[in-house]
């Protein structure tokens, strides 16, 4: 990696959130970008409530100026999974491919990927990646965004040089 962006992990679940459950995603997501050279300065859990999320993420990207925010959970269909719409109204756009790229990949190992409404975004100059709760699902999926991330960071932070290869 070029420069060393700061990067916060936010974990969504009522259980995590009550110490009912081990936050074994945000472990994992905490590994694998540190071992890509990211720098996690932020790690929380959150109960599935909207205003919970959409208040830490302003909070991380204003207060704190994260380039890179990667949540876990919420983004399924059951009645408590508020992550899209907490997205929703914190990120000035979507970055589309990135959700895309991820529901591909997952439809390799599940029909249910079709059913997860993750998205990217953008807000300020600080990227937002909502992955899924599971584990195994937050893996893959981070995984397959990692190969853009950087070029993504950079373009944010306002890099000027032709996106060509």
């Amino acid at each position: 990696m070029d420069e060393e962006f700061k990067a916060g992990v936010l974990t969504i679940s009522d259980k995590g959130s009550r110490d009912l459950r081990e936050n074994e995603s945000g472990k994992i997501i905490v590994d694998i970008l540190g071992e890509e050279g990211y720098s996690v300065l932020k790690k929380e859990i959150v109960a599935d409530d909207r205003k919970q999320i959409v208040d830490t993420l302003k909070r991380w990207v204003e207060k704190d100026g994260l380039s890179l925010i990667i949540t876990s959970g919420g983004t399924g269909l059951s009645p408590t999974d508020v992550t899209p719409q907490a997205m929703e109204e914190v990120i000035d756009f979507q970055v589309p491919g990135m959700a895309e790229a991820m529901r591909a990949q997952s439809l390799k190992k599940t029909p249910h990927a079709m059913i997860s409404r993750a998205m990217a975004g953008v807000r300020g100059a600080c990227l937002i990646i909502n992955l899924p709760g599971s584990p195994r699902g937050a893996s893959e999926n981070l995984s397959v965004v990692l190969p853009a991330l950087n070029h993504a960071l950079s373009k944010l932070a306002g890099d000027p040089s032709d996106c060509a290869v």
